[in-house]
């Protein structure tokens, strides 16, 4: 009879112990970490790069009459100027701090495609501002739209895009902070064989997802804003590349709006450890989808990828001769790029 008494007490004290770590902040945080909160809605860039690029050569009214500094030095649309007088040119400002004399001849580094070229400039003093000017018009920072993938609450970041934004070569850009709005889609234009098509959105300057932290091979990352609800946001729970099965899942995305949609899918091939993170090959199923947009296009990139209830990862890449067809990249990668 003691042995039993001794024998439940011993379950009793267990069982109070099991709540008591079932229960605890420890236990809590470690079971809040298996989630995310679900995106699939639009957002809009605005990022700061490292380089300034030239869009355009224009004209100076001076004194002597109308002067083009940039085009008498051979600076043409495109270039990227690396540096002036040896100085790293990253912003707009850093030109204006370089350029004070209008006298005087500076050495001006640019970066032509893969040629790196040095020229010589000489600014032309602007007859309405005063100011000296070398006649070019350039930015420093890129815009566009795409789609949120996770938002994770408990270390405060959101991930987007599942891909890098490039330049016009192809080059993975490196930034330098930046925003991420809410963002509302007005317009799809369809994806046809050999044309894909886009999303046509605007962004809601009111909405500040967060700010941009860096842009990577699996996407732009970035601190999410403290005011940001995840109220009216799904929680799901984070799925492994190694559950991921060939047969039926969803994506969710906005193609109208900013409220993401739930489509039928199919994972038609899976390849886990792919260097390019192609891991997944999707094909569109829903018709409503098809025929809204004619399958993946541009904007919809981070569109979530969910499988058995489980988040699985993100559309990237749409094929270019079957919009109906395109690549996504697991979970896995996304989470380990922070």
């Amino acid at each position: 009879m003691r042995f039993k008494k001794n024998l439940l007490k011993l379950i009793s004290v267990f069982c109070v112990l099991l709540c008591a770590f079932c229960f605890s902040p420890v236990y809590a945080a470690a079971e809040e970490y298996k989630y995310v909160y679900l995106g699939g809605f639009p957002a809009g860039f605005l990022l700061n790069t490292t380089s300034v690029e030239v869009i355009g050569i224009c004209d100076v009214m001076t004194a002597d009459g109308v002067k083009s500094p940039a085009r008498e030095s051979g600076i043409a649309t495109g270039d990227v100027i690396d540096k002036i007088s040896g100085i790293d040119v990253k912003s707009i400002s850093d030109i204006s701090k370089i350029v004070t004399s209008s006298e005087k001849e500076y050495e001006i580094d640019i970066l032509r495609g893969n040629d790196l070229l040095s020229l010589k400039i000489k600014p032309a003093k602007d007859m309405a501002s005063g100011s000296v000017r070398l006649g070019v018009l350039v930015k420093d920072s890129v815009n566009g739209i795409g789609t949120v993938t996770y938002i994770d609450k408990v270390k405060g970041k959101f991930a987007t895009l599942g891909h890098p934004v490039t330049d016009l070569n192809g080059n993975m850009m490196e930034i330098s902070g930046g925003k991420v709005f809410g963002c509302m889609v007005y317009e799809v234009k369809k994806g046809v064989k050999g044309n894909p098509g886009e999303l046509h959105g605007v962004f809601e300057n009111g909405t500040i997802i967060g700010d941009s932290c860096y842009n990577c091979p699996c996407g732009i990352y970035g601190n999410l804003n403290e005011d940001f609800s995840t109220e009216k946001l799904t929680r799901i729970e984070k799925g492994k590349a190694d559950d991921v099965k060939i047969g039926k899942a969803c994506i969710y995305s906005t193609i109208y709006g900013n409220t993401p949609e739930k489509y039928e899918i199919s994972i038609v091939k899976v390849d886990k450890t792919n260097k390019d993170n192609r891991n997944y090959v999707i094909k569109i199923d829903d018709d409503r989808l098809l025929d809204k947009s004619g399958g993946i296009v541009q904007g919809m990139s981070g569109s979530p990828i969910v499988q058995n209830g489980k988040l699985i990862g993100a559309v990237t890449h749409v094929f270019v001769n079957d919009p109906t067809r395109g690549y996504g990249i697991s979970l896995d990668k996304m989470l380990g790029s922070y």
